[in-house]
């Protein structure tokens, strides 16, 4: 095996441990559309990995459904949806977190099998790869209203990484990269590394909530203690 290989499993497995650890500690927030997608993608990298280890097809087909779902909907719908909690106040019931979840698999079906995306399909994948990178510039320009630049920094390496996997991932061969080993050992660092800046950008932006709320409520409760007098 030469030693790319052994990087590309390596990649995996760091793309496989970071997603399933804050994927959990999302779903410990009680956030269920970031933390699924999240184990979403553990899901596919460890079957992408099963699939290096053993030459079996099928887990390279389920990797590359699992794909098609994050790169359809997952994250660009499904993960902004969720991280609209910290941003918008969107809480989705849990009917809607349902609805999000089947109706996202029923969109990655068509684009998966139809004959007619076969060839809009990867434009497709950078069209909406893009509209969920112009939601992090938004979630950037809030960290920095908070005065989260550190976190800020980060998530713009990870706006910045992502959008330009997403831009050359059906687009552009890497030379001599045959089996795409190179370009896969990147994006699944890439990846990982959007999965862990993303966790704590969510946090940041909760307790800036948190704050808030306290606040507010500080404000409300004296203006009451003040009427009462």
């Amino acid at each position: 095996m030469e030693p790319k290989y052994y990087l590309y499993c390596l990649a995996d497995f760091t793309l496989i441990t970071t997603s399933l650890i804050y994927g959990i500690k999302l779903l410990k927030k009680r956030n269920f559309l970031l933390g699924f997608e999240w184990l979403v993608v553990t899901f596919s990298a460890t079957n992408l990995l099963t699939n290096a280890l053993t030459g079996e097809q099928v887990f390279l087909n389920i990797s590359l459904f699992c794909d098609a779902f994050s790169r359809t909907v997952g994250v660009p719908v499904i993960a902004v949806a969720g991280m609209m909690a910290v941003t918008h106040r969107y809480k989705p019931s849990t009917a809607a977190d349902v609805m999000y979840v089947v109706g996202g698999l029923a969109a990655t079906v068509v684009v998966w099998a139809a004959d007619f995306m076969v060839g809009p399909k990867p434009y497709f994948y950078l069209v909406m790869w893009s509209l969920f990178s112009a939601y992090v510039a938004y979630v950037i320009k809030k960290l920095l209203s908070v005065g989260e630049k550190l976190v800020a920094v980060g998530m713009i390496l990870a706006l910045i990484s992502a959008q330009t996997i997403a831009s050359i991932y059906d687009f552009y061969h890497i030379p001599g990269d045959d089996d795409h080993a190179v370009f896969y050992t990147i994006a699944m660092l890439v990846w990982a590394y959007q999965s862990v800046v993303f966790y704590y950008a969510y946090c940041a932006l909760e307790r800036t909530q948190a704050q808030e709320w306290s606040l507010n409520r500080g404000y409300a409760l004296g203006g009451l203690g003040r009427t009462s007098r």
